[in-house]
């Protein structure tokens, strides 16, 4: 239970540092929320009707007395309300997060689905065929942009050959072109990861003891040498879900995807401070949380791990 405690700390002074760090620069950006906000193609806006505006959303103060009414409310959780639809922040953040958790989902299954065939095989089979091909598949996945090859899916599988729909959502084929996107990019790192993680794990002294005890190759690989190898390939996978579950705004912009990371790039373009905000604490709790998880699951799996910390 001391790691949760560790955590519990670790996460109310990150979330406390990052709401002032980023409060702070997105105040300093440039831009006028208010403006934004009172702008319109057939109306005229006074300076007097800008001031009024500013002094009822309390943006005429100094930034840390506007910080500290803002952190006054996230201990009540009150995230505060949109300047432009004047919604509360947590409805529009928990609208968009199912777009986002079924792409991550999506998107995460394909990379397993590539990832852990592929790099066991290159791990067991060194120099053959299979190992090669994934190698290079590997180098050739790190090399290409994501967004290159989103731009490659939506010309020939969408536009030339009318399989999937290009942007937007409401079906499962509206996932398909962003997830296979997604899921190749991340693939080719874990490919390369699984495959050293599970060589290594080959050459341990625990893995000859279980061959001389007699113990099938199948029963080691699953049950001892690729449990070992897990720890580097957990822990990665949680900065991946982490990084998903934040957006991933270009391939969502580019698909016109409707998630987490289109939205706070609208909201950064109109200004909208308490999205802002309130996106950055949330991503900031959740990915904190996910790292957690990875912890936890790394203690469970990696005795090395508990004894080290039982030692300290």
């Amino acid at each position: 239970m001391s790691i949760v405690w560790k955590r519990g700390v670790e996460l109310v002074l990150f979330i406390l540092l990052l709401s002032f760090v980023s409060f702070v620069f997105v105040k300093l950006a440039p831009g006028d929320a208010v403006k934004q906000m009172l702008r319109s193609d057939d109306v005229a806006v006074t300076s007097s009707e800008i001031e009024r505006q500013r002094e009822e959303l309390g943006l005429n103060e100094p930034v840390f007395i506007q910080y500290g009414h803002w952190l006054a409310k996230l201990v009540r959780l009150d995230l505060g309300h949109s300047y432009m639809t004047n919604r509360p922040v947590s409805e529009e953040l928990l609208g968009k997060m199912p777009a986002t958790l079924l792409l991550t989902g999506s998107s995460l299954l394909i990379l397993l689905l590539i990832a852990l065939p592929l790099g066991a095989l290159s791990a067991l089979y060194p120099n053959r065929v299979i190992d090669r091909a994934s190698r290079l598949l590997a180098v050739m996945g790190t090399s290409i942009p994501s967004f290159w090859l989103g731009l490659l899916f939506i010309e020939g599988l969408s536009v030339r050959a009318g399989l999937f729909p290009s942007m937007g959502t409401g079906t499962l084929a509206h996932l398909v072109l962003p997830s296979l996107t997604l899921g190749l990019t991340m693939s080719a790192v874990y490919v390369r990861l699984i495959r050293s993680s599970l060589m290594d794990s080959l050459t341990q002294d625990f893995i000859r003891g279980a061959r001389s005890r007699g113990i099938g190759s199948g029963k080691i690989l699953l049950l001892h040498a690729f449990r070992h190898a897990l720890t580097p390939v957990l822990t990665m996978f949680g900065v991946s879900v982490g990084s998903l579950l934040g957006g991933t705004v270009v391939i969502e912009v580019l698909f016109a995807y409707p998630g987490m990371g289109k939205f706070i790039v609208d909201a950064i373009q109109s200004r909208d401070y308490p999205v802002i905000q309130g996106y950055m604490v949330v991503m900031g709790i959740v990915v904190t949380l996910i790292h957690l998880l990875v912890d936890l699951a790394n203690h469970a799996l990696n005795p090395e791990i508990r004894l080290k910390g039982e030692n300290r």
